[in-house]
């Protein structure tokens, strides 16, 4: 079989292999667990026809082994949209009831722009486009509240209409002024503010001569 035929199945499976294991993590009764069990037994019999060195019992493990998903930070993609009077955007988390930018983990299959679109839609009921990465945020260093290692990828988004609707996972969505800022999750306490800073300037991310757990000195692209 053709090598980029076989790359293109690998990243079908990966994909589904990825949507496995997120419905399967929110599954809210057995039907869905094993739903998601069946995307994954899928997988690996797709991969298993392709692979040459692995049979289904070894995919199945590779998939299985909690390692494999976390062998690298989980990365989530947030969107920044201003309005024209330099207010951004937040959502209130349906959890908490705490705000934040709209956003959440990147969904395997998907490019980082392309998940942060998808979660402003999907939190806000916006459509828009990516005009720039505004910063990449080490959760780590920012005050992120998360069981694993996270970077927040945050774009700054343009949207033509400017009236947010709550979805399924969020209480509301409006504008606020960065004096008038609401209770704020944890992470985005700090990195909203910065966003602000960084809406008419260069890239942001964190040093690498940052101690963790210190809030990083201010490091742009050129």
């Amino acid at each position: 079989m053709h090598d980029e035929l076989k790359q293109a199945i690998y990243l079908i499976a990966d994909e589904m292999r990825g949507m496995a294991t997120v419905g399967g993590h929110f599954a809210k009764n057995p039907y869905e667990v094993e739903r998601a069990e069946r995307i994954r037994e899928l997988a690996v019999r797709l991969v298993a026809l392709v692979d040459d060195h692995y049979d289904e019992d070894a995919i199945r493990s590779i998939f299985s082994n909690v390692g494999f998903v976390h062998a690298s930070p989980a990365v989530g993609t947030d969107c920044a949209v201003f309005n024209d009077r330099g207010e951004i955007l937040l959502i209130q988390r349906r959890d908490s009831g705490l705000w934040a930018l709209p956003g959440g983990l990147a969904e395997i299959g998907r490019t980082l722009s392309e998940s942060a679109l998808m979660e402003l839609w999907e939190e806000a009921g916006l459509r828009g486009r990516v005009v720039r990465l505004l910063g990449l945020f080490d959760g780590r260093r920012w005050g992120s509240r998360s069981k694993v290692h996270f970077t927040h990828a945050v774009f700054q988004i343009h949207c033509d209409e400017l009236t947010p609707r709550p979805g399924l996972e969020t209480r509301d969505a409006r504008f606020f002024a960065a004096d008038a800022l609401p209770e704020l999750f944890m992470g985005h306490d700090r990195i909203v503010p910065m966003c602000f800073e960084l809406r008419d300037g260069a890239a942001y991310f964190d040093p690498a001569s940052s101690d963790e757990g210190d809030m990083p000195s201010h490091q742009r692209t050129e």
